[in-house]
Parts: structure tokens; C-alpha cells; sequence
């Protein structure tokens, strides 16, 4: 009697290689290169009179040193990353999701993707921005938002 093959469920195994092949659909990257970079190293970009910034870009994550005079203002925007907000100097007061929320020095706040915010600097501040996936209008400087009087 000949023996026929019979469908057999997906495994663990199979679906974790189809899983894998899917990945590989997606341009890969070169790889992941260790960075020692001390910020004083990196050249502070003047993007309008009262504001100024540096970044370091990883594969997946962007950390930006943001430097706001007092009466700064970061028009509302949004932008499909996901944003951590940490003040270590100074305060920043947001208007987003209809609250107006002041953060301080020491403190932190996680901005969703596309969330619509604005920013005013209460005094001269220095915070740091981490960005998901880095942001694409700031290495490619197209950021005119930022690029005002004020």
C-alpha cells in the first residue's frame, strides 16, 4: 500500500522560519556599530536665534540634546516617532491631547506617535529628546518648523 504524505499542522519551527523569511523581505541594515560620542564632540546646530541642537543616531533610536532660550517656541507639530521628553535643566510648558503640561528639570514626558504637541521654553532649558525610529527631517535638515524667529 503507498503511503501518502498528509498535511501536517504549522510548528513552532516552521512558523518562526516563515517569520524569518518575512523579516528579510525588509532592506536589512548594515550592522550595529558601537558609538562613543561625547557631546561636546558634536557641533550644536543653530536652527533659529533661540535654539539649538545636537544628535546621535543608532539604528533604531535617536537621542537629541535640545538647548531652548527662554521664550523659545517649537511650533505645533507631529511626527509618526515616538518622543521621551527629559528636562535637565530649566522647564518646558507642552500643549498636547487639550492639557497644557509644564515639565521641569528631572522630569519626564512620553509623547505617542502622531500626537499633535507644542512647546514654549519658561526658561532657558536644555533637555533630551529620544526619538522612534530616528527622525528622518532631522538628518535630512527639511525640519522648517524648527528653522523660524522664534
Amino acid at each position: 500500500m503507498a503511503k501518502t504524505k498528509s498535511k501536517s499542522k504549522s510548528t513552532p519551527r516552521s512558523k518562526t522560519k516563515l517569520h524569518a523569511r518575512a523579516k528579510r523581505a525588509v532592506p536589512k541594515r548594515a550592522s550595529a556599530v558601537l558609538q562613543y560620542i561625547p557631546w561636546h564632540a558634536i557641533p550644536l546646530e543653530d536652527l533659529n536665534p533661540l535654539l539649538q541642537r545636537q544628535f546621535v543616531v543608532g539604528q533604531e533610536i535617536m537621542l537629541a540634546r535640545v538647548l531652548l532660550k527662554k521664550g523659545c517656541i517649537v511650533p505645533q507639530h507631529s511626527h509618526h516617532n515616538e518622543q521621551l521628553t527629559y528636562v535637565l535643566e530649566g522647564a518646558l510648558k507642552f500643549w498636547i491631547d487639550g492639557k497644557e503640561i509644564v515639565v521641569n528639570a528631572g522630569e519626564t514626558l512620553c509623547i505617542p506617535s502622531n500626537m499633535p504637541h507644542k512647546a514654549e521654553a519658561l526658561e532657558d532649558t536644555v533637555d533630551l529628546d529620544v526619538f522612534n525610529p530616528p527622525r528622518a527631517d532631522w538628518i535630512n535638515k527639511t525640519d522648517q518648523y524648527l528653522r523660524g524667529k522664534k
